[in-house]
């Protein structure tokens, strides 16, 4: 069981370039989401190469997802994953997608997502036991505290659960950690200043780079799994960069 009274184990270091406090954190994110929510679609399309909506379903697969399950996408935003989750599960299974961006979440709804909650991934608005998979994708270094976060998957999976969380992690060599950071850090931030969105697209797409960046390692996501009690925790790359995290409740 994890110590209450301990220091929260952010997913990275505070970036003063975008905010000085927790809380504006907290607020200049969602801001960032709900002006960019009507680009996001096009904008990740573009950055995965169109490759994106394959890659998802693949890796729900991957982790286990079929039909008839019951699915929570935390983090789900515009419904990336939620809706190759419909796909897989079919009209016997569910699937919620969580969100703290209304913006993102109206988003969804007008691209097929069902059923759509707003809230935080530390703080689920769900019962215990209730899924029988959770899923994140490419959201994990938006929350405030991986321990907590974990501590409420693990309550909301049913026993035997599985949790899939999707991240970008940047590559050992220096010359492919250099391409990324020009192609995701200056080439994807600069086309997103093109959209609806305009500056607000332009800075989350920056902020988005800048996190992947300074995001623990690894290891330290995979010990903040076992500390909180999954079993099982693991690590699939795909393409280098493409974490697939894995844990079992």
């Amino acid at each position: 069981m994890i110590d209450p009274d301990s220091e929260p184990l952010r997913p990275h270091p505070p970036l003063a370039r975008y905010y000085r406090s927790e809380e504006q954190r907290r607020r200049q994110v969602d801001a960032w989401f709900d002006e960019a929510a009507s680009d996001y679609d096009w904008i990740n399309q573009a950055m995965s190469l169109g490759s994106g909506h394959r890659y998802r379903r693949e890796a729900m697969r991957r982790a286990g997802l079929a039909a008839g399950m019951s699915l929570l996408d935390a983090g789900s935003g515009t419904g990336g994953v939620a809706i190759q989750a419909q796909r897989i599960v079919g009209s016997r299974g569910r699937v919620v997608a969580l969100d703290a961006s209304l913006g993102m979440l109206r988003q969804a709804g007008g691209n097929g997502v069902r059923r759509r909650v707003r809230g935080l991934a530390e703080s689920l608005p769900f019962p215990g036991g209730r899924f029988d998979m959770l899923s994140m994708g490419y959201a994990l270094r938006h929350v405030a505290d991986l321990r907590a976060t974990f501590q409420e998957y693990l309550r909301v999976l049913k026993p035997g659960g599985k949790l899939l969380l999707l991240e970008i992690t940047p590559p050992a060599s220096r010359l492919s950690h250099a391409f990324l950071k020009l192609y995701l850090g200056r080439f994807v931030p600069l086309l997103a200043r093109f959209g609806h969105g305009g500056r607000a697209s332009h800075e989350l797409m920056a902020y988005y780079w800048d996190t992947v960046e300074h995001c623990v390692p690894p290891g330290v996501i995979l010990g903040a799994l076992a500390e909180a009690g999954f079993r099982q925790a693991d690590r699939h790359v795909e393409t280098r960069i493409f974490s697939e995290y894995t844990a079992v409740r």
